[in-house]
């Protein structure tokens, strides 16, 4: 029997911290090998003498320990089990720590490690007591006073938090920088960068006339990659000026990229750190989706210099407080400075696909948790994306102008502070003067709810009768929860029109707070159809009228975009379980995909639209009543497809031709939607005919952005055989190998070609020079995109897909666990499948097995086997 189980953390356990910190003097001393950190700090308490104080740290070695200058003796002081416990402190005292780490050898990358060329730091969520001794909890707010000392040769760059005081020479060629941030932070907001880097530089003019400086550190090689993060950058500072009054507070403001990084970005105060992948851009490095991302995740990490950073979260329990709120803040803004229907479609498409997986699985959750073992687990889709919907619910419910006044106000009472998601809904409702006591529900509930909405017309009376129920029963009882608050945006269309309701409005909200309950509109001439959850207005599952002339209707005269787009996925997925059970394709349904091939929306909206729902969307759909086959699936959507490109072959070859780019390479909506239609006009010609081969290797030849090279590679690599494809990809590797970005993008198509082979082209490219296990972006590329993103090869029917990632998982569960966790989740819903279960299975016990596995992983491997 296992001793020594990991420690389940529960909300209802919170208490204030007997001590508090109020400032911190560090001094951090860099060598090569190790590295000395010194730590004064000053304590805070109102607890009578006598109180023991007691601190985080893990992996530290200690060196000497004093209290207000006296040194302790072993009798005062304990370090065991990863807590330092220290007795006499008093309100006022000064605890002196000097203790050793060894960055060199961190491969966990949490805490302060090396990447290349730098020392940096990654401390959210519990990384700080890798560095140093501290209460490693978000509501401990302190002052930071940080001196770096480090090599001038190999560090010739040295970064912290806030305005730098002070520079100057030390001997023997070394060199210090001393730090302050004067606004008082949680220590997971700490930051250190030492390296060899150089700066591109700007300067931003806040709306009260202050001048802020701009700095992004990259190493040399990276210079020219940083003008499209450092445009978005300004453009979200501007945004959150104009929109929610926020200005930024520091003179100052870092950017640091990091190739080892295990997160997309980290919003340390006045210095954040980057992933690669979300900060360097060109048209060579980056396809168009990598633009939209890298200007949304700057604008997400500056966001939470209020959100997240000035208001920050009482408990880790709270983590949506900061990063749903973030992730709506960013999301709106994204809208803004593009098209808000595509984005609106595509987060809808990305929170289906993964986020409702993640709340029909193991790991379900509410969006504040009541328990965990490992918080780094809950950095979720369910916190991240459904606690954004949670927002953008509230933001429905009061609409534009009182949230944003709402949200000023949460700003204004919690600067400061360490605060909860109530303390968030109390603000809404100090300023709309709404009772939102049951909204919170969405909070404290796991699961996606079901909403089926039932309607009768009475031609007499002209109206029209809506019976909306919702159920969100417990998973493992079957037992109803409450009922929650589900804001639900409706439309009518009539005559091929959009209809309009008293005011002049042409949709109506309607608030559902029963498990049951009947709504009337009125004033009809004639039965209408409806257009149900107008701009996705809850995360829900809707279960309404889909029968052919309902769903064509919208598609063809809806006015809204993702009303129009999810009729066609409807549409789309009730054909594709049709040819899952020996249907033909229905010629009604290639007639209304000509009548949307045809239509005159743009270009981008027009590829969302025509493209079939994914092979993870069917997979969703198919497995809340049955079992998963993946190998049905594919095949299905590949005999939809091939019957789509036959019968608009002339349509297929016209949008290939037609939407060439003329122009230089833009990351805007007009060349982004055309090279997305002209793309997938590709896909449908190379399933016509082997000499289409041609298009895709004259795409690549020609090719003047890395969007291009990789829609005409992964042609080549899926519809070809080795004869092009081998050579294509040697050629491809030979030109960008340098481009490490790059070289992901390589392995990610080999990993996600379709096809039991894959798995052993998988097994290979792990010796390939450019792959390294150290680094959490190769290991996402290769081995993550084939679990996560290849379901015929993975699900093979000799298991080794699964033991892949099974050896995958065990090798890094020690070096890097955040990693080894999240790569678990395909295995972690084997029961939903047709088949491999048992394989899934054994490979979840032989990781649970592993003698001293570590907390993230075991956390989600027990959870998954029960």
């Amino acid at each position: 029997m296992r001793e020594g189980l990991p420690k389940t953390i529960f909300r209802k356990d919170y208490a204030a911290p007997t001590f508090r910190i109020e400032h911190v003097e560090l001094h951090v001393d860099i060598h090569e090998g190790s590295t000395w950190v010194s730590s004064d700090l000053t304590l805070r308490t109102d607890c009578e003498p006598g109180a023991t104080l007691e601190l985080d740290g893990e992996g530290l070695i200690l060196e000497s320990i004093s209290l207000d200058g006296e040194a302790l003796t072993e009798s005062q002081y304990s370090y065991e089990g990863g807590v330092l416990r220290v007795s006499g402190a008093v309100d006022g005292s000064h605890l002196q720590t000097r203790v050793r780490i060894e960055p060199e050898s961190n491969t966990s990358l949490e805490g302060l490690y090396r990447s290349r060329t730098m020392y940096c730091t990654q401390c959210e969520a519990e990384g700080f007591r890798k560095i140093t001794f501290f209460t490693d909890r978000p509501d401990v707010l302190a002052t930071f006073r940080v001196t770096i000392d480090a090599d001038r040769d190999q560090c010739p760059v040295l970064l912290s938090n806030g305005n730098r005081e002070a520079a100057q020479t030390l001997s023997s060629g070394r060199h210090r920088a001393v730090w302050f941030d004067p606004w008082p932070k949680p220590c997971y907001l700490f930051a250190l960068v030492a390296g060899d880097l150089q700066c591109v530089s700007d300067t931003f003019t806040t709306g009260s006339g202050r001048e802020v400086d701009l700095h992004i550190y990259v190493e040399e090689k990276d210079l020219a990659y940083c003008g499209h993060a450092m445009d978005s950058l300004k453009r979200s500072m501007r945004w959150d000026e104009q929109v929610y009054g926020l200005e930024y507070d520091l003179d100052l403001f870092n950017i640091v990229a990091v190739d080892d990084f295990n997160m997309g970005a980290m919003e340390n105060k006045s210095l954040n750190i980057f992933n690669t992948s979300c900060v360097l851009a060109s048209p060579d490095i980056t396809t168009d989706a990598g633009y939209l991302r890298i200007e949304s995740i700057v604008a997400h990490e500056y966001f939470h210099n209020f959100s997240g950073n000035r208001v920050t979260c009482r408990d880790w329990f709270q983590l949506s407080l900061k990063e749903g709120f973030t992730v709506f803040r960013d999301a709106q803004f994204s809208a803004d400075m593009n098209s808000p229907g595509v984005k609106r479609v595509e987060d809808v498409a990305f929170l289906r696909t993964h986020q409702f997986a993640e709340d029909a699985g193991p790991t379900a959750h509410p969006v504040r948790p009541d328990s965990f073992i490992e918080i780094s687990n809950f950095y979720t889709l369910t916190v991240y994306e459904k606690g954004a919907e949670v927002v953008r619910m509230l933001y429905t419910l009061l609409g534009r102008e009182q949230f944003l006044e709402a949200a000023k106000h949460y700003f204004k009472v919690n600067d400061g502070q360490a605060v909860t998601c109530d303390d968030f809904v109390r603000a809404m409702e100090a300023v709309s003067g709404r009772d939102l006591s049951q909204f919170r529900r969405w909070y404290e509930q796991p699961g996606t709810p079901e909403v089926t909405i039932e309607q009768r017309y009475d031609p007499a009376a002209g109206t029209l009768q809506l019976n909306v129920s919702q159920q969100n029963p417990d998973a493992v009882t079957g037992e109803h929860r409450d009922p929650l608050h589900i804001p639900l945006v409706l439309g009518l269309v009539a005559d091929n029109k959009v209809l309009t309701f008293p005011g002049g409005d042409t949709s109506k909200l309607i608030e559902v707070t029963q498990q049951q309950e009947t709504f009337t509109i009125d004033g009809l001439t004639s039965e209408p159809t409806l257009s149900p959850l107008q701009g996705f207005s809850a995360p829900v599952r809707l279960k309404v009228r889909d029968d052919e002339v309902t769903l064509q209707t919208l598609i063809g005269s809806d006015g809204d975009d993702f009303v129009r787009w999810d009729a066609m996925q409807r549409y789309a997925i009730n054909t594709l379980v049709a040819v899952m059970g020996g249907d033909s394709v229905p010629d009604a349904f290639i007639a209304t995909y000509g009548k949307a091939l045809a239509s005159s929306t743009d270009d981008a909206m027009k590829a969302l639209l025509l493209t079939l729902p994914s092979e993870e969307a069917l997979a969703d759909h198919v497995g809340q009543s049955s079992k998963v086959d993946v190998f049905a699936i594919h095949a299905a959507r590949e005999k939809v497809k091939g019957s789509l490109a036959r019968a608009f072959a002339a349509e297929w070859q016209d949008f290939f031709s037609s939407r060439a780019v003329q122009e230089s390479y833009r990351a805007e909506g007009g060349q982004i939607g055309s090279r997305a239609l002209r793309h997938l006009a590709l896909q449908q010609l190379l399933l016509l005919e082997p000499g289409k081969l041609e298009l895709a290797q004259q795409l690549l030849s020609s090719a003047d952005n890395l969007t291009d090279r990789l829609a005409a590679l992964r042609g080549i690599l899926w519809c070809g055989d080795a004869q092009h494809f081998q050579p294509a990809l040697s050629e491809f590797y030979s030109a960008w190998s340098g481009e490490a970005l790059v070289v992901n993008q390589w392995f990610t198509l080999q990993a996600t070609c379709p096809g039991g082979a894959t798995v052993d082209t998988v097994i290979d490219l792990q010796q390939h020079p450019a792959f390294d296990w150290r680094n959490p972006n190769k290991v996402r590329a290769l081995i993550g995109a084939f679990a996560a993103g290849n379901p015929t090869a993975f699900h093979r029917d000799d298991g080794r897909g699964y033991v892949l990632l099974g050896d995958a998982i065990a090798r890094l569960q020690d070096a890097n666990p955040q990693i080894a966790a999240r790569l678990c989740n395909p295995l972690i819903r084997y029961q939903r499948y047709a088949h491999g279960q048992e394989a899934m299975h054994a490979q979840l016990s032989r990781i649970a097995a592993i003698e001293g596995l570590s907390r993230d992983v075991f956390e989600v491997v027990n959870k998954a086997l029960g």
